[in-house]
């Protein structure tokens, strides 16, 4: 298939895995691929005053909607930048007030329709090889707690935006308009892994999963860029991840069943290859039966997907499997992270510390090369040392989380420049 606008790649039928992305000629490492702007996006409600709306910068002398004031923006560019869209949320906010709350994806559904209904040519520059209604929906593939999911969303749209869009598509087309954008979606997040918001990139969507990828995707604004992890030779496939790939194969293909609807065949998959270290036990006499190892993972899995309490339960279920369980264990691992995200709530900078040294090196192993999770806990613990007045260790940190941005996110990026000025200011 000849290329269709994205210079150095092809649109193509991937075996086994439909349409897909491949190289026409060779990208190093940290070489920029290609970069998507959002077909549409929304900014998350809880970053409303520390980003602006339209752009995402993040600065501190924002100001605010003059009707809603709730939307904040850098400058009136970007406020009229905004405004085809924001009219939509704007006078809803306003008719409804406190009682306003659809979910992110509903806000995210409603700007599409309006921008359907605004778009006169048949590419928009974020589709450039896939097209929006191109996307699939596996609707044939959802259970009833999805279809219930679905459902609820539809109400919810109808309900906030009903009196604001004029020509809703039928039920029909809203099943799959919602069923596409979870399939399809993704989260816009900052340089240390936090959520900014959702958007749809077509481009983007195009790209293969695969739990070894040779390209990872980072955010400049509400442009998401594409840059090569690895060597990519001219003929080969492009894959991205869709999934956090620290968990072993049977968590891995759980997740992507669940979510994506298929069954992951890729190499990592195949060989297996890091799951020993992934689960990794610690050494007894007598070791663990096997049925007392899946009964631990059993209950692992149970409570990192329950957990939302506090540093008490972090503590006892850490105690617990670390029984049977290494400190390299990925599951001790989520939880450690937990624990970490419950001090740095409490203000306990101490304890934050003490879980991200436990943390990074596992990490570092068990993650691909140039992983933005690495990246963002050497940014956390960077931040922490510095706080904590350990400057040679938090200089240390950050300049490791740097060497992976400066390819995860480009030697440009302003998210790179912060870090940058960061380590300046310790000189």
């Amino acid at each position: 298939m000849k290329n269709e606008g994205i210079e150095g790649t092809e649109k193509f039928l991937s075996p086994g895995k439909g349409s897909g992305l491949r190289a026409v000629r060779d990208f190093a490492v940290g070489e920029l691929v290609f970069a998507c702007p959002a077909y549409s996006y929304v900014l998350t409600v809880n970053e409303r005053g520390a980003h602006c709306e339209h752009c995402f910068t993040r600065r501190e002398d924002l100001f605010k909607c003059g009707k809603c004031k709730q939307a904040y923006y850098c400058n009136v560019d970007c406020q009229r930048g905004d405004w085809p869209m924001h009219k939509l949320e704007c006078v809803a906010m306003c008719s409804y007030g406190e009682n306003w709350c659809p979910s992110e994806t509903v806000r995210l559904v409603a700007r599409m329709i309006m921008k359907q209904v605004k778009v006169t040519t048949e590419r928009t520059p974020s589709e450039r090889l896939l097209l929006l209604k191109e996307f699939e929906s596996h609707l044939d593939k959802m259970d009833s707690e999805k279809e219930e999911m679905n459902q609820a969303d539809i109400l919810a749209l109808h309900h906030f935006y009903s009196k604001h869009i004029s020509d809703l598509p039928d039920e029909q087309a809203l099943t799959e308009l919602f069923a596409q954008v979870n399939c399809n979606g993704f989260t816009i997040e900052d340089e240390e892994l936090s959520h900014l918001g959702s958007a749809v990139f077509p481009d983007v969507a195009l790209m293969n999963h695969s739990c070894s990828p040779n390209v990872i995707v980072t955010y400049k604004g509400t442009v998401a860029e594409v840059r090569a992890v690895k060597e990519i030779n001219s003929g080969e496939e492009i894959f991205n991840s869709y999934i956090d790939l620290l968990y072993p194969t049977e968590d891995r293909k759980e997740r992507l069943l669940d979510s994506y609807f298929f069954t992951c065949q890729c190499t990592e998959c195949t060989t297996r290859s890091k799951d020993k270290a992934k689960m990794e036990i610690r050494k007894l006499n007598p070791p663990p039966e096997p049925e007392e190892i899946r009964s631990m993972v059993h209950y692992a899995r149970n409570v990192i997907e329950e957990f939302r309490r506090l540093l008490e339960m972090c503590e006892l279920s850490l105690e617990k499997m670390g029984a049977i369980f290494a400190d390299t264990n990925v599951y001790m691992l989520h939880m450690m992270y937990q624990a970490m995200g419950v001090c740095l709530y409490m203000q306990d900078w101490d304890g934050a510390m003490s879980y991200g040294e436990k943390i990074i090196q596992p990490y570092s192993v068990h993650y691909p090369a140039y992983s933005l999770n690495v990246a963002s806990m050497y940014l956390k613990l960077g931040r922490l040392y510095l706080g904590l007045e350990k400057k040679t260790q938090g200089v240390k940190a950050l300049k490791k989380a740097l060497a992976i941005m400066e390819v995860a996110h480009g030697k440009d990026h302003h998210y790179v420049a912060e870090v940058k000025r960061e380590i300046e200011e310790q000189k």
